[in-house]
């Protein structure tokens, strides 16, 4: 599950609406809102967040942070380390080697230390 992912479907729960009713109603297949909703799927387009948005009536920084998610939920990434140092290089190696075997609390607080850094500005 991507960050955008668990937030609409957060979003969808908590309003009582099944995933095939949402589907319908944004004109999109519930297949692909469900990849959507579980990584499955690349980042969403922003016309699709912005009807996301107004189906949940989400207005000012609420629309900004789903689409912050949105932008940092692609399942796939690459990261390109040309031109950085050989320890970048291979801590990104590792990280795409190890990622599934790190520990949920040791992923928190490697994201934190991210977060705290600006390594999250797009």
């Amino acid at each position: 599950m991507t960050p955008f992912g668990l937030r609409v479907r957060s979003l969808r729960k908590s309003r009582s609406i099944t995933l095939k009713q949402m589907a319908a109603d944004l004109e999109i297949s519930a297949a692909y809102l469900s990849a959507l909703e579980h990584g499955h799927r690349g980042r969403p387009s922003w016309s699709l967040v912005a009807q996301i948005c107004d189906y949940f009536n989400i207005i000012w920084d609420d629309a900004e942070e789903l689409q912050r998610l949105a932008s940092l939920s692609h399942p796939k990434v690459t990261v390109d380390t040309s031109g950085l140092s050989p320890t970048a290089t291979e801590y990104a190696n590792l990280l795409a080697v190890q990622i599934r075997q790190l520990p949920e609390l040791r992923l928190r607080e490697m994201l934190s230390y991210l977060k705290g850094s600006g390594g999250t500005r797009q």
